[in-house]
Order: C-alpha cells, then sequence, then structure tokens
C-alpha cells in the first residue's frame, strides 16, 4: 500500500492549488481516504475526507466551501482542489487511508492506517 501526495507549492493568497494522492497498492473503493495537514506547532487535523463507496465526504469547517475532495477510480488518485486560500491554510498536506468511515468529520488522525509523505502548501499574504 503506498500514497503518493503531490502539489504543493507556494501562492499567494485567494490563489489555488490542487493536490495529488496517487494510490497503488489496493483500490479507491477499500478505504476511505482522507487529506490531513500540519502546521509548525499544531497538531495534525483532518481536512477532508471521502468515504471507499458511495462518495460520503467530510470538511472541516475552516475550508467548507473553498476546498473540494474527489477521486478519479480509474486513476486511483484522490484530489483535493483548494482556492481562496488562505495564510492560516500554509501547513504540510498528507493523505492517507484507514477502514473507518467519514460519518460527519474525518477519522482521527491516529486511526488512519496508511501514510503518504506530506506536500508542503505555504500561502503567502
Amino acid at each position: 500500500v503506498q500514497l503518493q501526495a503531490s502539489g504543493g507549492g507556494l501562492v499567494q493568497a485567494g490563489g489555488s492549488l490542487r493536490l495529488s494522492c496517487a494510490v497503488s497498492g489496493f483500490s479507491l473503493n477499500t478505504y476511505t481516504i482522507g487529506w490531513f495537514r500540519q502546521a509548525p506547532g499544531k497538531e495534525r487535523e483532518g481536512v477532508s475526507c471521502i468515504n471507499s463507496r458511495g462518495g460520503t465526504a467530510s470538511y472541516v469547517d475552516s475550508v467548507k466551501g473553498r476546498f473540494t475532495i474527489s477521486k478519479d477510480d480509474a486513476k486511483n488518485t484522490v484530489y483535493l482542489q483548494m482556492t481562496s486560500l488562505k495564510p492560516e491554510d500554509t501547513a504540510v498536506y498528507y493523505c492517507a487511508a484507514g477502514w473507518r468511515r467519514v460519518v460527519g468529520r474525518c477519522p482521527r488522525p491516529d486511526t488512519m492506517d496508511y501514510w503518504g509523505a506530506g506536500t508542503q502548501v505555504t500561502v503567502s499574504s
């Protein structure tokens, strides 16, 4: 099982980025996939997650209306489209897979089973 996150970078406030999480070793119909982030000195938080089946998704309040999670089963890839970026979105973003399903919010980070390396997102003011 491998997850590979990409798409981070430096962007000005108000800009957009699209993160990609390419998975291998399993089908997207198997696990919940989530995007998590961790800023310096802060705990890792669930940003957006999507269930393996049915497409139920969740978003942390601070990104609702700005971020959209989606998945392409054919490409075995999950995306996080981020718009209207703010400096407080600056963090290392990780994608992760786990058995727990999305119920209103992402599963806790410590319950996710597989993690990819992070990708840095920096939003300048």
